[in-house]
């Protein structure tokens, strides 16, 4: 095992003493071709070309000496010291950091970044990058090849949002570059870069004020709330009650994305926007868009809203992770089922209708639970009845043996 593992990070500036002493002394130095570049590097020691990071940090494993390995930016904020310090390898690590790129592309914007939502995206996880990209105002993407600025703009089609791309931050080749999502693909972009990715409209949730992020505090508490909170005009399928079971069986959470199908007043999608999911909210009446649209704006949530008829308008929408069909029925439930989200959540007004659902659900591979949900709201000044509602309430999830996406 290496006598010494020291993790020097390099945003281009010039190495501290700290850094220079450490690389001085390595019999082993480990990065990417501009590292190994690099005057400190002594001409005598073994130089690996950073690619598989694992497979580097067997190769440290079994060093007899002292070894460097150079990283861009900060290398244990989304760097290479997890992937060292991983039991498997068992290096103890010294950390010489730098800026990292998230705040030097910042700082290349003039923007603060405390409010910013921080991702990066890899070919597995692009699409879960986008959805925070479509649900948050302001989002830094640390990109990889295959998942870059094109991938990204590609992914947000129907989305505005605006781009600034940082190539190569730290090189002689850097450049910032401001273009519209809808342009990126356009362009052939060179790696690493960061994309701050900027748009939708900001509210309340955005304040960045003692928390990094996106702020959990503002705005009303509460998972879901009373029609009054909305405008007051709801359908019977977004009563409080079963708006509330249905928002707790699909779990919408940051990187999803929910299709809200028959959205209405747009209470339900606002919920799953105010869990940090992205959400496409659909409905045929062109009033109900909206006010989804109003009521997303006074909570400060991003929605994409498509006026349309499903199963027809759903065609040429991204893939769900979970899905709330309002309205529709059968048939829209059986298209819906189609596109294989991890769940599907809706209600029927009778058990006929419910059972017709249900074996949809079944027969498209969908495991389903079904509870009759009974609420009554009582007027506390005289303990008097004042509004029941009945419901089927249909969750279907992909059983064990089938494949998601």
């Amino acid at each position: 095992m290496a006598d010494r593992v020291t993790v020097i990070g390099w945003d281009g500036s010039p190495l501290t003493a700290a850094a220079r002493s450490a690389l001085g002394a390595a019999t082993l130095v480990a990065g990417a071709a501009h590292h190994l570049a690099l005057p400190e590097v002594p001409p005598n020691a073994e130089r690996i070309r950073l690619g598989s990071v694992a497979l580097a940090a067997r190769r440290i494993a079994g060093h007899r000496g002292t070894a460097v390995v150079l990283a861009d930016g900060d290398p244990a904020f989304f760097g290479v010291v997890r992937t060292l310090r991983a039991p498997e390898f068992g290096l103890e690590v010294e950390v010489v950091p730098a800026v990292s790129s998230v705040a030097a592309a910042f700082a290349r914007a003039g923007m603060p970044w405390d409010d910013a939502q921080v991702v990066v995206a890899h070919r597995r996880t692009l699409r879960r990058a986008v959805n925070v990209c479509r649900a948050h105002t302001k989002v830094a993407v640390l990109t990889s090849p295959g998942a870059g600025p094109a991938e990204l703009g590609l992914l947000l089609e129907g989305v505005h949002r605006t781009f600034v791309i940082c190539e190569e931050l730290g090189t002689e080749r850097e450049q910032v570059t401001v273009v519209t999502s809808d342009k990126a693909a356009d362009h052939t972009w060179r790696d690493p870069n960061v994309v701050i990715v900027i748009g939708g409209h900001a509210g309340t949730a955005e304040a960045g004020e003692w928390i990094a992020g996106r702020d959990p505090s503002t705005g009303p508490r509460g998972w879901t709330l009373p029609a009054e909170s909305y405008g007051g005009l709801m359908s019977e399928s977004e009563l409080e009650p079963l708006r509330a079971a249905q928002l707790a069986r699909l779990g919408p959470r940051v990187g999803d994305l929910v299709w809200d199908i028959g959205c209405a007043s747009g209470a339900f999608a606002t919920e799953a926007a105010r869990a940090g999911a992205a959400v496409i909210a659909v409905d045929r009446d062109p009033q109900a868009c909206t006010r989804t649209e109003a009521n997303a704006r006074a909570f400060g949530v991003q929605l994409q809203i498509v006026h349309g008829t499903a199963p027809h308008v759903l065609e040429n929408l991204p893939e769900p992770d979970v899905v709330r069909v309002g309205g529709g029925g059968a048939a829209v439930v059986s298209a819906v089922a189609d596109r294989r989200p991890q769940r599907i959540v809706t209600h029927a007004a009778t058990r006929d209708d419910a059972e017709l659902i249900g074996r949809g659900l079944s027969e498209h591979g969908y495991d389903v639970e079904c509870s009759l949900l009974q609420s009554v709201e009582l007027d506390t000044r005289a303990w008097t009845e004042r509004e029941r509602s009945v419901a089927f309430l249909l969750t279907g999830q992909l059983g064990p043996r089938s494949t998601p996406r």
